[in-house]
C-alpha cells in the first residue's frame, strides 16, 4: 500500500509567544466592549493572527474570550494550508463541507453561524468584520443571529496592528533586503531593445529568489510605467520594448510571509531630460526633508507638510499623500503621512514613505523608501541607493 506523508506543520516565523500577544491584545478590545465572540473576516487580520498567509475560499477566524485559541472556520480542502502555516492546533481548525460550496442559499458562512450557535451565543453580543463583507453576507448573519447584537468590528485588529513588534520589523527588515536586491537587478536587465514582459520577468524572479539567504514568499504586484505611460502610477508592464531616451518608474516590494516592504525608483536610458532631473531633485529633497522630520511623537500631517513645502519650493506641488502604512499586505489602512492627519507616531510604526509625484497626465516620476519610525528619528529599511539611475 502506498505510503502517504501526513501533513506537517512548517518551521513558525514566529513563536507561539507572539501570536498570543496579538490575540490577547484583541481580548482586550472585546472585554472593553462586552463581546464574548467576535469573527474576523479580513484576510490580513487572519494572517496577523495565525500565521496563514495562502488566501483561503471564504474563511473566518473566531476569536472567543473563552477560549485560549481561536477557531479558524474554512473549506475542507484549505485546512491543510491552516495545519501547515498557522499555529493553531489541530482541533482549531474546522473544514465545513462541500455542501456549503456554490449553492444559492447556503455557504461558508451558515457553517460559522451553526458554530456560533453550538457556542450557546444566539443572544449575545457579536462582534463582525462588516467593511468587506457584502451585503447578503451582512444580512445572512442578521437573519440567522436574530436575537444577537452584530457589533461591528471592522477596524479593532487594524488598529492593533499598527505598532510592530520587533519580530516584525526583522522580517520587513528581510522583505526590504528582497526589495533591493531586485532594483539591482532591474538595473542590469533594463536596457534599449529589452521587452519590458522580459525585464519583468527578471524582477519578478529577484523577489522570489530573495536576498541574505531569505526567498520571497510571494510576489507583490508590478508597477512599471516606461516613456508614455509615466504619467500612469499604477499601471503594470505592456508589449512593447524599451527604447533609448525611455524613462522608467518602477514600484516593487519584497515579502516575506505577508509582509511588504515597497520601493520605487526611476530609471532614464541615455541622458535624462532637464524636467526629469529638476522633479528628481525636487522629490528627492522631500524626501529627505520628511526622514528628518519623522521621530516618535512627531505628528503625521506635520511631517507631510514638511515635505509638501519642500517640493513646492523647488517647483512641484505633490498632489498624493506623502506615505502611508505598511505590514501584512502592501498597506495597511491605519496612517497616513497626509496633510491634516493629527496622529501621533511612535516607535515601530512602519512606513512607505512615498514622493512618487504625477505632475500631468503624461508625465510622473517616483522615488520612495520602507521606513520604521524610532524613538529618535527613523530607520531607512530599503538601502537600494537613493538617486536617478542614468542608464547610457
Amino acid at each position: 500500500m502506498e505510503k502517504i506523508l501526513p501533513v506537517v506543520r512548517n518551521p513558525q516565523v514566529f513563536p507561539r509567544s507572539e501570536y498570543m500577544r496579538r490575540l490577547a491584545a484583541v481580548k482586550t478590545k472585546m472585554t472593553e466592549r462586552d463581546i464574548p465572540a467576535v469573527m474576523i473576516t479580513e484576510n490580513p487580520h487572519i494572517t496577523y493572527l495565525t500565521g496563514v498567509t495562502t488566501p483561503c475560499d471564504l474563511c473566518v477566524l473566531v476569536v472567543l474570550l473563552s477560549h485560549e485559541e481561536p477557531v479558524f472556520i474554512l473549506r475542507w480542502m484549505d485546512v491543510a494550508v491552516a495545519v501547515e502555516e498557522g499555529f493553531l492546533v489541530r482541533d482549531n481548525i474546522i473544514g465545513y463541507s462541500e455542501d456549503f460550496v456554490g449553492e444559492s442559499d447556503k455557504n461558508g458562512y451558515d457553517a460559522v453561524i451553526d458554530f456560533v450557535l453550538d457556542q450557546g451565543l444566539s443572544k449575545a453580543s457579536i462582534g463582525l468584520e462588516l467593511c468587506n463583507l457584502t451585503v447578503d453576507a451582512v444580512e445572512k448573519f442578521k437573519t440567522r443571529l436574530p436575537h444577537s447584537h452584530i457589533e461591528d468590528f471592522s477596524h479593532e485588529v487594524e488598529g492593533i496592528r499598527t505598532l510592530k513588534s520587533d519580530l516584525e520589523v526583522e522580517v520587513l527588515r528581510q522583505a526590504a533586503a528582497i526589495s533591493d536586491a531586485a532594483v539591482v537587478r532591474a538595473l542590469e536587465v533594463f536596457r534599449p531593445g529589452v521587452r519590458e514582459a522580459d525585464a519583468v520577468a527578471e524582477i519578478a524572479g529577484a523577489l522570489v529568489r530573495g536576498a541574505n539567504g531569505y526567498v520571497g514568499t510571494a510576489i507583490a504586484p508590478l508597477h512599471l510605467a516606461a516613456t508614455s505611460r509615466i504619467g500612469n502610477p499604477h499601471t503594470t508592464w505592456s508589449e512593447e520594448s524599451l527604447q533609448q531616451g525611455s524613462q522608467i518608474n518602477l514600484e516593487i516590494a519584497g515579502v516575506r510571509h505577508g509582509y511588504h516592504a515597497p520601493i520605487c525608483r526611476t530609471f532614464s536610458l541615455g541622458k535624462p531630460s532637464d524636467r526629469l532631473l529638476q522633479i528628481h531633485e525636487a522629490q528627492l529633497a522631500g524626501l529627505e526633508a520628511g526622514l528628518s522630520a519623522i521621530r516618535g511623537g512627531a505628528i503625521s500631517g506635520d511631517v507631510a507638510q514638511v515635505i509638501h513645502s519642500t517640493t513646492e519650493k523647488l517647483g512641484f506641488k505633490k498632489r498624493s499623500r506623502a506615505g502611508y502604512a505598511i505590514g501584512i499586505n502592501w498597506w495597511e489602512p491605519t496612517n497616513s503621512l497626509k496633510l491634516g492627519n493629527r496622529t501621533i507616531l511612535q516607535p515601530n510604526m512602519t512606513f512607505h514613505l512615498h514622493l512618487g509625484s504625477w505632475v500631468d497626465e503624461d508625465f510622473g516620476y517616483v522615488i520612495s523608501e520602507s521606513i520604521r519610525v524610532t524613538e529618535s528619528g527613523v530607520e531607512v529599511l530599503t538601502k537600494a541607493p537613493r538617486k536617478l539611475f542614468v542608464i547610457d
